[in-house]
């Protein structure tokens, strides 16, 4: 099967806090919460919307509740025209609600900054570009509370590219745009969650310990991040032994078949096993969000065939 990727899937610091961000103190970050690892009591199963961005918001939801998921991941490109500002108070108050009725979380946001709005870039060297962009993910960030979401998946990889800057300056860049950010996503009770790419979408941060080396840089417990099979390409070790040596600094888990299609149209019901078994080890009852880039099956097969795939994952565990 043909690998998908992101780019084809979407085409296209507050900078004073630079210097004060410099001079932290660099200890690292701190480990999960004891509950994390108290003792396993269930992975709590989610899915993303964007497969089924033509349906009504309420039909989404349902469809992902009638498949057995307890939580949903919003890709707000999905939902505007022009940007979130244009979901107003009411408007929120009723997708909370929309969740609600169906029995469903919401788990947060993903694809942050994929258009629209146009324009956004996190590590650009164009000062004002990385402004309007860090201003924008404040908008995302009250949005995501709003809607009483825990995590924001930092992914996007358009719009974190080197743009006529080494890798090293844009990784810069965007600790910074983070580190602007990071007491805003504090105060609404929301983490944002640096995501690991593969090379054939991203060159700024391909590997898990890159996303680490900025998550310790910036140093602030609202900036954290998070595992996805998908993006594991340019990884040297094995699923298992990822999931065992980053365990401590994964709060959040996607899943799709290694090509990116939905579960049960590949080998992940015998290959990740071991992935899953770890995660069980080590108490993981946190949330595993089922996120895939081929759409053509339709929402409710999506989410229908790979809850059948994640169970069967799940059956194979000891």
């Amino acid at each position: 099967m043909k690998k998908l990727n992101r780019r084809e899937f979407v085409e296209t610091t507050a900078l004073a806090t630079a210097g004060l961000f410099a001079g932290s103190v660099m200890t690292g970050c701190k480990k999960k919460p004891e509950t994390k690892r108290a003792g396993w009591t269930g992975f709590k199963y989610a899915m993303c919307n964007e497969s089924m961005k033509e349906k009504p918001w309420s039909q989404q939801c349902k469809i992902i509740a009638d498949a057995g998921y307890k939580g949903v991941e919003i890709a707000p490109f999905t939902l505007v025209k022009k940007g979130v500002a244009e979901i107003n108070a009411n408007s929120r108050t009723e997708m909370r609600k929309t969740m609600d009725d169906e029995g469903l979380e919401c788990v947060g946001l993903h694809w942050l900054l994929a258009p629209p709005p146009k324009g956004l870039h996190f590590t650009t060297p164009e000062k004002k570009v990385r402004l309007k962009s860090i201003d924008y993910l404040n908008e995302l960030i009250d949005f995501c509370g709003d809607l009483k979401g825990t995590y924001m998946i930092f992914g996007s990889p358009n719009q974190r590219n080197t743009v006529g800057i080494s890798v090293e300056e844009a990784k810069k860049h965007f600790a910074d745009g983070l580190a602007a950010v990071a007491e805003h996503a504090q105060q609404r009770n929301v983490k944002i969650l640096l995501e690991h790419l593969g090379s054939d979408q991203t060159d700024v941060v391909n590997l898990l310990q890159e996303a680490l080396d900025i998550v310790k840089k910036v140093n602030n417990p609202a900036i954290g991040m998070m595992f996805d099979f998908h993006n594991t390409v340019d990884e040297t070790e094995p699923l298992d032994v990822l999931v065992k040596n980053f365990y401590d600094h994964i709060d959040h888990v996607h899943v799709q078949e290694m090509d990116g299609k939905h579960l049960g149209c590949g080998n992940a019901v015998n290959d990740f096993v071991k992935s899953f078994q770890a995660l069980k080890d080590r108490g993981y009852n946190q949330w595993v969000s089922l996120e895939v880039f081929d759409f053509s099956p339709g929402g409710k097969v999506i989410a229908e065939e790979s809850m059948k795939a994640l169970k069967q994952i799940e059956a194979k565990l000891s």
